[in-house]
């Protein structure tokens, strides 16, 4: 079977919504009855997004064979109900450092390495990988970057030759460009979007289909104009006005025939009827108006919401299914440790504290989970939130007053949280932590036992530091409760507060597992209880076809 190829490239200026648009339309032609797959080339020399600060990417998105990926793949797997791996994601590191390997290997016996053919032909090779992987009968390629960018163009040039081995009827290219607005005059210009595409035409691509983005309305004799200076057909042009809501994107480009477009032109009839009921009911529900929850999150990257979008997405899909709406108090942990902004934590219904790397805005981080426990407050804690959970814990219960873990304090006498036995010695940061899907036994009667409903779970985890077996026993004498370990028993996996209305850590990720038809049982559980010490009702009606499956 051959995988047909949707390609999309972006125009004009970075950031146009490639991602959101590719998993929209995979959501599309899943409702159709096909199979997808999606994937995401990144143009930069990184091997992964692991090492990055948030600052340049936003969060890191983590799989389940544990690569650590873009935020796209975030949207990919929420949108489309996916379970992706690592051939969904691909770096010019990732195409440079296979090629070198080989070529030290001698692999190509003497002869001269150049980006074209070796570096192309292994972006080749990586692309028809993530089809053949996974059966998919159609492969959404997102091509990241503008075009024009230098280190884009190995790519542009490869998914070019794709065109021609593949055939016509199994490509498509799908660009997304911008229209900006230009003030004075009270129009959007389309010579941007010109000028992008006749620099993709001048490499040989020719787009099937033009998306152009804009904060206003569209005029449709702007569409005409697209299509005549592009040479697309006007039905191929896409207005896409900016939304505010990510999940309404599907239904716009379902209204624009966006899946019926695309299927004509990679030669393929629907094999059902689109049935969209589902996620028409899910975002009318996201629109209604609804009583209000407030949740403080104390992050040390709260100015760059991207740094924790998957973790703002699974309280809102949490939230659905219990009536409310969340409202997200960006509270900076960076700002608590200096003193600044106590107040706001009296001001919010419950709190969570997210990831992390590093020591700045630890200790505002503990004071979050002190007033949590203290004032009984719900508190979710996702990795780091956990380690800062058990580390204030040990200080202000057992009396363990300089109580932390060797990532913020080497000289620390009681180190709660410690450096797993197989990360000491390690050098290299990238790829070298307690990454991907891991199991975990939840321990009859507690709270987690209650949330999941089942014993054993799979999780999904980015960490090197763990709970110090060495205190496990005098913290649980004191009422913390070790409610998720390993298999074997060693590993700490979830952690609990006694005597607390809704007080957890979990050491893994599960924002990476919420999906707008499926909420995450720890999300759930958290606004349930925040929802409760409000005094709101939690009743939802759902229509029977709402929850989705997983592939």
């Amino acid at each position: 079977m051959t995988t047909k190829v949707v390609f999309f490239t972006g125009g004009v200026l970075s950031s146009v919504g490639k991602g959101v648009t590719a998993a929209a339309i995979g959501r599309l032609l899943k409702a159709r009855g096909f199979t997808i797959t999606i994937q995401k080339l990144d143009p930069y020399l990184n091997v992964d997004p692991g090492t990055l600060s948030p600052y340049q990417h936003g969060e890191v998105f983590v799989l389940d064979d544990g690569s650590e990926t873009d935020l796209d793949l975030g949207h990919y797997e929420r949108m489309c109900d996916l379970r992706l791996n690592k051939n969904s994601t691909v770096t010019t590191g990732q195409v440079y450092q296979e090629v070198l390997d080989r070529e030290r290997r001698g692999d190509y016996l003497g002869g001269t390495i150049q980006v074209i053919p070796h570096i192309t032909n292994e972006i080749k090779r990586r692309i028809a990988l993530v089809g053949k992987s996974t059966n998919a009968e159609i492969a959404l390629v997102e091509v990241g970057g503008t075009v024009g960018d230098i280190e884009g163009q190995p790519f542009l040039e490869a998914i070019r030759e794709m065109r021609n081995e593949l055939g016509r009827n199994n490509t498509a290219f799908v660009h997304l460009t911008w229209l900006p607005y230009l003030k004075a005059t009270g129009e959007l210009k389309t010579k941007p979007t010109q000028h992008s595409v006749r620099e993709l035409r001048s490499i040989g691509i020719f787009p099937d289909m033009i998306i152009a983005r804009s904060d206003y309305p569209v005029e449709m004799e702007l569409c005409t104009k697209i299509a005549q200076f592009c040479d697309v057909p006007r039905e191929a042009v896409i207005p896409l006005v900016t939304s505010n809501l990510l999940y309404q994107i599907p239904l716009i480009l379902e209204d624009m025939h966006v899946a019926e477009i695309l299927l004509s032109r990679l030669d393929l009839a629907p094999k059902q009827a689109p049935d969209l009921d589902a996620w028409r009911w899910m975002v009318n529900e996201l629109e209604r108006e609804k009583p209000k929850v407030r949740i403080g999150l104390v992050g040390k990257y709260v100015e760059l919401h991207d740094a924790y979008i998957s973790v703002r997405e699974a309280l809102r899909h949490a939230a659905l299914y219990a009536g409310v709406d969340v409202e997200i108090e960006w509270i900076s942990a960076t700002d608590l440790e200096k003193g600044i902004g106590l107040e706001r934590l009296e001001q919010v219904d419950g709190i969570v504290v997210p990831g992390g790397f590093g020591s700045r805005g630890v200790e505002g981080k503990i004071i979050a989970a002190k007033y949590a426990r203290e004032h009984q407050v719900p508190y979710l804690g996702l990795c780091l939130g956990m380690q800062v959970m058990v580390i204030e814990y040990a200080r202000n219960v057992l009396g363990m007053e300089d109580a932390n873990s060797p990532e913020f304090d080497q000289r620390t006498r009681h180190p709660v949280i410690d450096l797993m036995a197989e990360q000491r010695g390690l050098e290299d940061k990238g790829g070298t932590m307690r990454l991907g899907l891991y199991p975990c036994v939840v321990q009859p009667g507690t709270l987690a036992a209650r949330l999941y409903q089942t014993e054993r779970i799979e999780e999904r985890h980015r960490h090197r530091y763990e709970v110090n077996n060495a205190y496990r026993q005098a913290l649980e004498e004191h009422g913390l409760i070790m409610s998720g370990l390993s298999p074997d028993g060693i590993l700490v996996e979830m952690a609990e507060v006694r005597d607390h209305p809704f007080m957890i850590g979990c050491q893994f990720h599960p924002e990476f597992l919420s999906r707008p038809t499926s909420p995450h049982p720890l999300f759930s559980g958290f606004i349930k209880a925040v929802c409760q010490r409000r005094k709101l009702s939690v009743a939802v009606q759902l229509p029977e076809n709402l929850s989705g499956k997983e592939d």
